[in-house]
């Protein structure tokens, strides 16, 4: 029974009695009014509506079949997710009020994904964020990537990364919520990478409303993976200003500084004392990086592989909280100060610099040049499988 239905119910026991009127749950189910209050509580979808998943064909990429799933949970929350690209096109998460808004950003239709755009809600892979000089040595061997960043560097899988494939997809409905497989397999030298690299992408909508993900990998040689979502959240609802009064705390203690390029340094530095410093929530914008924002990746303090709260958002207006939960060692925070305009989703409104934050739950930039950074190394007979956790609650002040 859910606690509006549960409340009515207290409430209607509490009445004063009547001659010979009982209490039972029983007894008060028989009167007309109780069964109107129940029944337009029904219809609104209030108590006890269902978790389901519905399933469109959009159109064809590459000859394949694009769709876009609906998954909807218990309580009524909703994310649509593309096989395009893994694409997270729409999340709509209830406010103070049960009022539902879309939070993340995204263009309004599928087909527009298929166009350059700045990885709105996409999977990103084989390695998420940047290699310096597009290459890297594993095994005495130097493996040659695509350079599609700063003219030297490679970023976010290449050009031809998870963001722009067409997924395999099977849907299900689980004890958790439904949910939404997605594989495909990245043949060997594909962008550059090595090895013949088996992916399966879990995404579950649960029934305490969170957005969990999960990364499965293997491998027919040693090669590098570094897989994320990168998604542009608003917890505001999409379109509705910028992000700068976000609440956010981050939990880490150090960082990893960069060079003009994006790239890290090696060195891992302290928070304490420098704009970096979200380990108590304070607003986004309090002492933003400007003109450039954020754009950082973060040390998080909670052990490798080991599933740990990473950061809370809070948006004072509608009361939604975002907590993220994951097992990667870093968070790259990003406040999306390159969005000038160009883009609109559902709402219609243009996209602004920070109109959205990224929190990229993955292992460090550059890592395969970094052996003091956590290993990104994947060989043959290993499993790689990583989780992430979007959840979503409401406060009252």
């Amino acid at each position: 029974m859910s606690p509006t239905a549960a409340l009515l119910v207290k409430r209607l026991q509490n009445r004063p009695r009547e001659k010979n009127m009982t209490t039972s749950l029983g007894a008060i189910s028989r009167r007309p009014m109780f069964l109107f209050i129940l029944c337009s509580f029904l219809v609104q979808g209030v108590c006890f509506s269902k978790g389901e998943i519905k399933k469109e064909l959009c159109c064809q990429k590459d000859n394949k079949d694009v769709y876009l799933f609906t998954l909807k949970n218990d309580d009524g929350m909703v994310a649509e997710i593309s096989n395009f690209g893994g694409v997270i096109y729409r999340l709509y998460v209830p406010d103070r009020n049960r009022k539902l808004a879309n939070v993340v950003l995204g263009l309004d239709s599928v087909q527009n994904y298929f166009r350059s755009n700045p990885h709105f809600g996409a999977l990103i892979g084989r390695f998420s964020n940047r290699i310096a000089n597009a290459s890297f040595t594993l095994d005495s061997m130097t493996y040659h990537l695509t350079v599609n960043s700063h003219h030297k560097n490679t970023i976010h899988g290449g050009a031809i990364g998870f963001d722009k494939i067409v997924w395999n997809a099977t849907d299900s409905m689980t004890n958790e919520g439904p949910s939404l497989q997605l594989t495909h397999l990245s043949p060997d030298g594909h962008e550059g990478f090595p090895g013949n690299l088996s992916v399966t992408v879990v995404y579950t909508l649960t029934n305490e409303n969170a957005l969990r993900i999960d990364y499965y990998a293997t491998t027919d040689k040693p090669t590098v993976v570094n897989f994320t979502n990168h998604c542009y959240f608003n917890l505001a609802g999409e379109g509705n200003g910028d992000v700068l009064r976000h609440q956010m705390t981050i939990r880490a203690d150090k960082y990893t500084p960069v060079d003009d390029e994006g790239i890290p340094t090696g060195e891992i530095k302290d928070v304490a004392g420098t704009p970096y410093d979200f380990r108590t929530p304070r607003a986004i914008g309090s002492s933003m990086l400007l003109p450039q924002g954020y754009d950082n990746n973060f040390v998080l303090n909670h052990p490798l592989n080991q599933l740990g709260l990473a950061a809370t958002v809070f948006e004072r207006e509608s009361g939604r909280t975002m907590e993220v939960f994951t097992t990667e060692p870093g968070v790259q925070f990003f406040t999306a100060h390159g969005l000038n305009g160009t883009f609109s989703g559902e709402s219609g409104k243009k996209y602004e610099s920070s109109y959205g934050f990224c929190l990229e739950t993955e292992h460090f930039p550059d890592s395969p040049h970094r052996p003091n950074f956590p290993s990104t190394v994947l060989r043959p007979g290993e499993k790689f499988h990583s989780i992430t956790l979007f959840k979503f609650s409401v406060r009252k002040d």
